[in-house]
């Protein structure tokens, strides 16, 4: 009974968690203009008028760089940082652990009023156009890309045996060939992960990139945001479910070449 209540509580859970997906798909394909149940029948017209849109077209390439270049300076950062809290011991670590995983905490909203002050004053302290630069949007977005990496590559390191590492520098060789060649491979499906998880959070990031996109720059979600704002169709749907589609698509091919349900 215990395990039959269990099973049963996932359930409702798993249910409840993709309930509100499962309506944006059925409303994505609705034919009627005004969403109205039930539907009066069904189109992929929605589907059709996503790439005629500029503004999403615009906002999905914009997203697209900025979640790959912070992912990709993420991974740059957050490797070493990993490998500095789990091989090192050194007075503060807790601390710096818990410094590089706030990002995750901090409501995105008040990240978001942070970096535009800060990149306010240093804008007037230093006269540098930081303000509503892409290199500002593609500096805030490596601020949550940097926990995730944290995270899942602290996790594969711990998981590795280090016996491993000692042997291959028993033989002769350094720290950084042991790196190379001993501990990237270990934690490959940690780093692809994080890559991942980074892109993901990036992609679809709207608080925070409300505060620092410039004039003529429009990521995905505030695209999306825009809209809402003068029309009510079912083409936000069809564009959320392309996104979705983008996205779990990203994922299964990750996961076809490197195991992410060993670190994830």
């Amino acid at each position: 009974m215990g395990r039959l209540a269990l099973r049963a509580a996932a359930g409702i859970s798993l249910a409840y968690i993709l309930l509100p997906m499962v309506f944006v798909v059925w409303l994505a394909f609705f034919a009627q203009e005004i969403p109205s149940f039930p539907p009066e029948g069904y189109s992929f017209q929605w589907f059709l008028a996503v790439p005629g849109n500029d503004r999403f077209v615009q906002g999905f390439l914009l997203s697209l760089q900025v979640a790959i270049v912070a992912a990709l300076i993420g991974l740059g950062l957050g490797i070493p940082a990993a490998l500095c809290l789990v091989r090192s011991r050194f007075k503060g670590r807790e601390a710096v652990n818990n410094l590089l995983l706030l990002p995750l905490i901090v409501p995105g909203i008040v990240l978001g009023i942070a970096l535009y002050v800060f990149h306010v004053e240093t804008e007037i302290a230093t006269g540098w156009p930081i303000l509503g630069s892409l290199g500002g949007l593609i500096a805030g977005h490596v601020l949550i890309a940097i926990p995730w990496t944290v995270r899942l590559i602290t996790a594969s390191l711990t998981n590795m045996d280090r016996a491993v590492e000692e042997a291959a520098q028993s033989l002769g060789a350094n720290r950084l060939t042991t790196f190379r060649r001993i501990t990237l491979p270990a934690i490959l499906p940690g780093i692809v992960a994080a890559a991942l998880f980074s892109f993901i959070a990036s992609f679809g990031n709207l608080e925070m990139s409300l505060f620092l996109v410039g004039p003529g720059r429009t990521t995905l979600p505030i695209a999306i945001l825009q809209y809402l704002e003068w029309k009510i169709d079912p083409t936000i749907a069809a564009v959320s479910v392309l996104q979705i589609l983008f996205i779990g698509a990203a994922m299964l091919v990750t996961n076809r070449f490197v195991n992410i349900g060993r670190v994830v």
